[in-house]
Order: structure tokens, then C-alpha cells, then sequence
């Protein structure tokens, strides 16, 4: 599985692609109104948009001549899946070690 978590993860690891999907949770957005964020070329901001696209965390749609990037927020949802399974991890231990000390002080 994580294998295929891989080009997200790539994603998120950088905070200016972060920002850019915090920006696209906002509004749909041509490359120009991404590069408007940025102290950046639109080259830049294009490379970093190809790797959220590959990270599947956003969506490109034709419009004329344009590209309008928009957020796809069930992108993240494996990364959380992923995630979750730590969380479960550390509830059962600290559930467990709960237990161990309760049964100790009594």
C-alpha cells in the first residue's frame, strides 16, 4: 500500500504545495492565480502542480485554452486510511498500559 502512497506523500512534503492546496480548498485556480501567491515563476508553480496532480490531490480541467486546477480532497483520503492505522496503534497500547497500571495499584 504505501507504495502507492508514495507520489502523495512526495506532495505534501513540500509547504509550498501545502499552501497550494490550502489555496485551491478555497476556489479553483488557473496556474496565473497560483503564481499570484508566489514569489515564483509560472514555471515553478506549474512543476509544483504536476507533482500534486501525480499525488493525486488535484484535479486539471481544460477550459478554452486555460487549465483550471482544482482541489480533489478524496485524494488525501489514503494517506489518512494510512495514518489511521498508527493512530489505533497507540490508542490499543495506551489502552493497554492503562490496564497494566490499574491492575497494579490495586
Amino acid at each position: 500500500m504505501t507504495d502507492t502512497l508514495q507520489p502523495t506523500f512526495r506532495a505534501l512534503a513540500d509547504p509550498t504545495r501545502r499552501e497550494i492546496l490550502h489555496l485551491l480548498g478555497q476556489q479553483d485556480m488557473t496556474i496565473a492565480q497560483v503564481s499570484d501567491h508566489f514569489d515564483m515563476t509560472r514555471a515553478a508553480v506549474k512543476k509544483h502542480l504536476n507533482v500534486l496532480h501525480q499525488g493525486d490531490l488535484i484535479r486539471i480541467r481544460a477550459r478554452g485554452r486555460e487549465r483550471i486546477n482544482m482541489l480533489h480532497a478524496d485524494g488525501i483520503k489514503p494517506v489518512s486510511d494510512w495514518l489511521t492505522f498508527f493512530d489505533q496503534f497507540w490508542d490499543d497500547r495506551l489502552a493497554d498500559l492503562k490496564s497494566t497500571i490499574e491492575k497494579e495499584t490495586k
